[in-house]
């Protein structure tokens, strides 16, 4: 891929297309760096071959993980007042777009003059984008392919306009609370680019019960934990490694001083791993640590948007507190 727009001759008149992706060259370098701390880290990016975005699909879907369907519920029951909230005919911003199921539920009643979906993937993206277009022919549908994760979207790529970004997911809770700040800063600067003021529509998984919490990262079908130990297949093909998945367990806690649950993967027992020309030695009981997830109050979130510069304007939760929605500028 290069750094230049393109469009394809199949689209609706309302699709564009714009590739801003740089491809990155550096896996083994930076799969190295996390195998070297003291505490052994693999980038939870990792997770998402095709077998591991198959397998967080079947999460979703799972009686035990909540988060989607909650979430989608707050969607559906107060469209409405989340687009009262955000103002109509803005440019409705997502990073990390995927196939755009959820923002579904908000473009009729937002009614932006321009969605801008963002994601690595340009051929998944283009796909998605043609079929969102097809769905909201009255919609300008403005894709943007870029790693939102390590620059800013130049400017003008993005629509003139008053600009929302939709944050879904609770993915900020991936993030530790110093980079979710630094995250909320970096929207702020381009809201700050449009014409007026703007905001975020961002999906926040609150603290709850840690039975509920366990349950979910740890379901009985064992699904989680293969999603977790698929990560090292993954890293085998971009590290050049040898990781075998049965000397390892997945385990999956939550530390209440941190307010986040930890996935690991435990090493079963005593042995190396090759990634690359490095060794990598394993104890037994040793881990690698793959994921975060930060679970939040709404007084913490509260914190956490105006440490960023936002100020919550509504929130938005479930009966049972499960999960929350918020709109802040």
């Amino acid at each position: 891929m290069n750094n230049v727009g393109t469009n394809l001759a199949t689209q609706s008149t309302n699709v564009s297309f714009i590739n801003r992706y740089h491809a990155h060259h550096d896996d083994r370098e930076n799969i190295l760096v996390g195998l070297q701390q003291p505490q052994k880290t693999i980038d939870p990016k990792y997770f998402y071959d095709h077998y591991g975005s198959e397998l967080f699909e079947k999460i979703t879907h799972l009686p035990e993980y909540y988060i989607t369907r909650t979430e989608k519920m707050l969607l559906q029951r107060y469209a409405n007042d989340i687009a009262d909230s955000c103002g109509r005919g803005c440019i409705l911003i997502e990073p990390g777009s995927g196939n755009s199921e959820k923002v579904r539920m908000l473009l009729e009643h937002i009614q932006p003059l321009s969605y801008v979906p963002i994601d690595v993937s340009g051929q998944f993206l283009e796909m998605a984008a043609q079929k969102l277009g097809d769905e909201f022919p009255t919609i300008d549908i403005s894709a943007i392919c870029a790693d939102f994760s390590h620059s800013l979207i130049y400017n003008d790529d993005i629509p003139h306009g008053r600009r929302v970004f939709f944050y879904p997911g609770s993915t900020i809770g991936n993030m530790c609370p110093e980079e979710a700040v630094e995250f909320l800063k970096s929207l702020k600067q381009i809201i700050q680019h449009g014409e007026s003021h703007g905001g975020v529509i961002i999906g926040i998984d609150l603290v709850k019960p840690q039975s509920v919490l366990h349950a979910a990262y740890n379901d009985a079908q064992g699904v989680t934990a293969e999603f977790n130990l698929n990560v090292l297949s993954h890293v085998n093909t971009k590290a050049n490694a040898n990781f075998k998945l049965e000397n390892f367990r997945h385990s999956a806690h939550f530390n209440h001083y941190k307010s986040r649950i930890e996935m690991h993967l435990v090493s079963r027992c005593r042995h190396t791993v090759k990634v690359g020309d490095h060794v990598i030695s394993f104890d037994e009981g040793e881990s690698i640590h793959t994921e975060n997830s930060y679970k939040y109050t709404l007084e913490t979130i509260r914190d956490l948007a105006e440490e960023a510069g936002f100020s919550v304007q509504k929130s938005w939760v479930d009966d049972d507190s499960l999960f929350s929605l918020h709109y802040m500028d």
